[in-house]
């Protein structure tokens, strides 16, 4: 297109600046600098939950028995928690495309089950405590443990209120058309929950058995 054509079509203003009326405010993926902020945010939390699963290895490397006086903790409530949040992908993942598709109906629904699998994930989590058989200040182990199920916790916690404010304004609004762009990148966040609890819970519960 020539430089006469872009004037005509409102692409260059007539001073010679660039017009920018026209595109879209908001996108999704790697086009959203929320993506790569959200994408920042997940590197960083990894990266964290990787030093601490190093440091629970250091420290079993260097103990002569493990875990230091206790018992493992019991498989059953952290067993049931990995099969909700496994399954909390489902929902998750249609709230993400029914939101790419500007689905409100849909995507207003697949939030409200998200937040039901969240929120059944949060009361089990607290029987998973309960069931440690060790508490943070027992020795070395108890602390590996209670860090590694509290960092994981407190990332299940601040994502269901980020859930929870999004399917709010999805039925209250005021409703933004960007929000469904809030609602893809909360469901790649719930992704990295998902995946960091995996390890987390293979290590918890079945390399103390090992």
């Amino acid at each position: 297109m020539s430089q006469a054509d872009r004037l005509e079509s409102g692409a260059i203003t007539a001073d010679g600046g660039l017009d920018v009326s026209g595109l879209p405010s908001y996108a999704f993926g790697t086009r959203s600098l929320f993506w790569w902020a959200t994408m920042g945010v997940i590197a960083i939390e990894g990266t964290v939950f990787v030093m601490m699963l190093v440091t629970y290895f250091y420290l079993r490397s260097i103990a002569e028995m493990w875990p230091l006086g206790v018992q493992p903790p019991e498989l059953l409530w952290g067993t049931l928690n990995t099969v909700i949040m496994v399954l909390s992908v489902i929902p998750n993942h249609w709230a993400k495309h029914a939101a790419k598709r500007h689905d409100l109906a849909t995507t207003r629904l697949a939030m409200v089950l998200a937040l039901a699998f969240a929120v059944a994930f949060l009361v089990v989590r607290i029987f998973e405590f309960m069931a440690l058989n060790c508490r943070w200040d027992t020795n070395a182990y108890g602390s590996a443990v209670w860090t590694l199920m509290g960092l994981h916790t407190t990332h299940l916690i601040t994502d269901f209120l980020d859930s929870l404010v999004l399917a709010v304004l999805l039925f209250t609004g005021p409703l933004e058309s960007k929000r469904f762009v809030d609602v893809f990148e909360n469901a790649m966040y719930w992704d990295f929950v998902v995946i960091a609890w995996l390890p987390i819970y293979a290590v918890v519960y079945w390399a103390p058995r090992f």
